[in-house]
């Protein structure tokens, strides 16, 4: 039964050693306790902030990636329409300037029949007119020779231009 109820000595040392330890805390061991509590409790707060700051600048950076990679896609979109207009541009200019060629190189081709037409009309002139002279050259030989043979021969010579 002493172990449990303790007598007055024991109770009185049990009180005199602990009010002795509890002094020699307080001197000795409370403060550089409480000082490591404190700073432990900064560096964890100040570790929070940081996070918390890391957090709002990573929220910041991300959105501004989205707004960059949404400019970058806008101008994609506008790189593409302007290849796009300027490929159309080659494309009509390329064709305006193939019928441009071509349309030169029909009028060239039909000025150059209209005078090869022009050279073959004066060929056909000339030997027409070479006809008219060797003709009048023979008409005017008879005529000198025989002036019924020059009207029999004018006769011959008007049935013939008939029946061509």
């Amino acid at each position: 039964m002493d172990l449990l109820i303790p007598s007055f000595g024991l109770i009185f040392w049990t009180l005199l050693v602990f009010l002795i330890v509890l002094w020699v805390l307080k001197k000795f061991a409370w403060k550089p306790i409480l000082n490591s509590l404190q700073t432990r409790e900064k560096s964890i707060s100040d570790s929070l902030a940081t996070a918390e700051r890391v957090k709002a600048e990573m929220a910041q950076l991300k959105s501004e990636n989205e707004a960059l990679l949404a400019q970058a896609r806008e101008e994609r979109a506008v790189m593409l329409k302007e290849a796009r207009d300027t490929k159309d541009k080659i494309i009509n200019e390329a064709k305006e300037q193939a019928k441009t060629v071509a349309g030169k190189i029909i009028s060239d081709a039909q000025e150059a029949i209209e005078q090869k037409k022009m050279a073959a009309l004066i060929e056909v002139k000339n030997e027409i007119g070479i006809l008219v002279v060797d003709i009048s050259e023979k008409i005017l030989r008879r005529e000198l020779e025989n002036r019924s043979e020059q009207e029999k021969y004018i006769k011959q010579l008007a049935a013939e231009v008939k029946l061509n």
